[in-house]
């Protein structure tokens, strides 16, 4: 009798549903199912928040489902916290969601020589598709992606050259990891002021509010005003920062339907590891007029391309914002990061590292679909 195949999966599995067991029920089969969980402490350090359901209950009520040969709380931490057990266990496969996979894990997989699967999330026939995210208190406080200009709502930046900053609002669909350049931070300042929804209004005078609120008397570092005016403002924006201004004038958006969808089909996200709370970004920069000039010229370049839907035009200019960034501000880079970039560059128009770097999201504009990376949702109003 030929040997059964041993299929590793992890996971946090808090708030446990029907899409967990089928996506257990798929995994096993292709043979007995190990399942490595997420620690209290590895949850709160990816989510910024800790699991419902404690490691104990969570690993009790994956061990009791019928399509898990074995389970057990991984013994590190981070986006590899398996990484030791899966050395241990040495299964012939690992297999993730869309949304669980990194290229940090499918190339630890080509190291160790494990077959690498990515499910596509098909919910059991007759049963709706369900996610942790939806099952939790709904929250509509989106996230936001800057898509060219970053750094120049900054006034150390703008005083060297004014510019703009291509911000757009992004609906929840995804629970993206903190550190990671979604703008996290403003949005829990959004849901301490608002809880589960912005509120209805002048949308100028709310991002002012929220960003005032973040930026309260006597802190060191400001936070850019492009954080919660892409969170406030639907659809896509650009943000006109005047010389060594905090604010921008004006704002122009465009909000209508078809540019929207035309956008959507063309933006992947792939997940990279979150930025080390370690890393000084603002350390070793090399501020100049030449290269913030360069940066927005690339977001005015970008703004027109996505006005005429000019996926070239666009996506060139998605890639020259970044490097005018990285000119100025090279820790925003990492070995991971350029290895990450080198894998794509040839596939796609245009690529960028979400918010401030050193991890979280490679940004790539397309026109043809990039395997294993997740598309978002642009916020309507």
């Amino acid at each position: 009798m030929a040997k059964q195949k041993k299929v590793f999966v992890s996971g946090c599995y808090d708030l446990l549903h029907s899409g967990h067991v089928a996506f257990f029920k798929e995994a096993s089969q292709h043979g007995l199912l190990y399942v490595g969980i997420g620690s209290d402490q590895t949850v709160f350090d990816l989510k910024g928040r800790r699991p419902v359901n404690s490691e104990k209950e969570r690993l009790y009520m994956v061990s009791a489902i019928r399509y898990v040969e074995k389970a057990w709380i991984n013994s590190g931490s981070g986006i590899l916290d398996f990484k030791e057990d899966l050395i241990r266990l040495s299964p012939d496969v690992l297999m993730v969601n869309e949304d669980g996979h990194s290229l940090e894990k499918e190339q630890l997989c080509k190291k160790l020589g494990i077959e690498y699967i990515v499910s596509k999330r098909i919910p059991e026939e007759g049963l709706p598709q369900r996610s942790t995210t939806e099952l939790r208190k709904i929250c509509n406080i989106p996230y936001r992606i800057d898509l060219a200009g970053g750094w120049l709502d900054q006034p150390f930046v703008s005083k060297y050259h004014p510019g703009a900053v291509l911000t757009i609002s992004i609906e929840p669909t995804y629970n993206f990891n903190d550190r990671s350049g979604m703008s996290t931070s403003t949005r829990k300042k959004a849901i301490e002021l608002w809880k589960t929804d912005l509120p209805e209004g002048d949308l100028e005078k709310i991002a002012k509010v929220l960003f005032t609120y973040e930026n309260e008397p006597g802190r060191e570092y400001v936070s850019g005003s492009q954080d919660a005016i892409g969170i406030v403002f639907p659809g896509l924006n650009k943000l006109n920062y005047q010389e060594g201004a905090y604010w921008p004038t004006p704002i122009e958006s465009i909000t209508d339907e078809e540019h929207l969808q035309w956008l959507e089909k063309r933006l992947y996200l792939l997940t990279l590891k979150p930025r080390h709370q370690q890393m000084e970004i603002l350390s070793n920069v090399n501020i100049n007029e030449t290269d913030a000039k360069a940066l927005a010229m690339a977001a005015d370049d970008m703004w027109e391309g996505l006005k005429n839907k000019d996926s070239q035009l666009a996506g060139s200019a998605m890639t020259r914002s970044f490097e005018a960034q990285i000119k100025m501000f090279p820790n925003m880079v990492t070995e991971e990061v350029l290895e990450a970039i080198e894998t794509v560059q040839d596939q796609v128009l245009g690529y960028k590292l979400s918010g401030a770097g050193g991890g979280g999201y490679l940004v790539l504009f397309s026109e043809t679909p990039i395997p294993n990376t997740l598309q978002i949702k642009i916020r309507r109003k």
